[in-house]
């Protein structure tokens, strides 16, 4: 079995650290599988809306490396949004646009909500990037 390498390890810990949710949305998460997630989806690809993905919270582009300090876990959405804008937003920044439009029943799709995969604790992000 090959190892994992070091930005995989990076994720699960975040992961694990964050209690599977997101960081950005506070959405629960699936790291392994869907089927880690309770009930279905109405397509099965929406669910890899939800897959965990290791955010750089400094951008690699803009020097960020694989640290702990800074990778957290965020859905593929939060994260693909994030970085298809011209100017990403700061972290905390896009994190407070994110939960404003969460608190609206907005953002993910509206199977999201239903099935409570959105409400839970909120994910502090780290302070330290590096």
């Amino acid at each position: 079995m090959p190892s994992k390498s070091r930005i995989q390890v990076l994720r699960l810990r975040a992961f694990e650290r964050q209690g599977g949710r997101c960081c950005y949305c506070g959405v629960a998460m699936w790291s392994t599988s869907p089927t880690e997630l309770a009930g279905g989806s109405p397509k099965p690809s929406a669910w890899q809306l939800l897959r965990c993905t290791a955010e750089h919270l400094e951008p690699q582009s803009e020097g960020g490396r694989h640290t702990a300090a800074n990778i957290s876990a965020a859905c593929a959405l939060c994260n693909s949004t994030r970085h298809k804008r011209k100017r990403p937003p700061e972290p905390s920044a896009y994190q407070a646009e994110v939960r404003r439009r969460m608190a609206r029943g907005a953002w993910h799709q509206r199977w999201v909500h239903e099935r409570g995969l959105a409400a839970g604790p909120q994910v502090v992000l780290p302070t330290g990037t590096g």
